[in-house]
């Protein structure tokens, strides 16, 4: 029960701390919760220089295998699907129907993954 209790408390924590974020720092707030926008990694890659780089070659030591296996670059069409839906997209991109991503489906798509590119582009 206590486990439960803990489990619950700290899934509204995380849920609250995206939605402030989000709303104080724009659609990129999301992102800044994992990634930094700078050189330095955290729970995931750095994302400063994503646009135009090889995918799986940041310096990350924590990518999935199909990440690290990667030979697509982080070009408009690949952010905006992975934006969307990471689960789908890397198996799309591997072509491996059972290629996986540490990264949960961040459902940012059309408008607001487009904001985001837009972002991205700049740092």
């Amino acid at each position: 029960m206590k486990k439960t209790l803990i489990i619950a408390a700290t899934a509204a924590f995380m849920m609250t701390g995206f939605v402030a974020t989000e709303a104080v720092a724009g659609p990129e707030g999301k992102c800044k919760t994992c990634h930094s926008f700078g050189a330095k990694h955290k729970v995931g890659p750095a994302l400063a220089g994503i646009v135009g780089r090889e995918a799986g070659k940041s310096g990350f030591k924590k990518h999935s295998k199909a990440l690290k296996n990667a030979n697509w670059t982080w070009d408009e069409a690949h952010l905006r699907k992975w934006i969307c839906n990471s689960k789908d997209a890397v198996k799309e991109f591997a072509g491996d129907p059972k290629a996986r991503t540490k990264m949960p489906p961040q459902k940012m798509c059309g408008a607001k993954g487009d904001a985001i590119i837009a972002f991205l582009k700049t740092i």
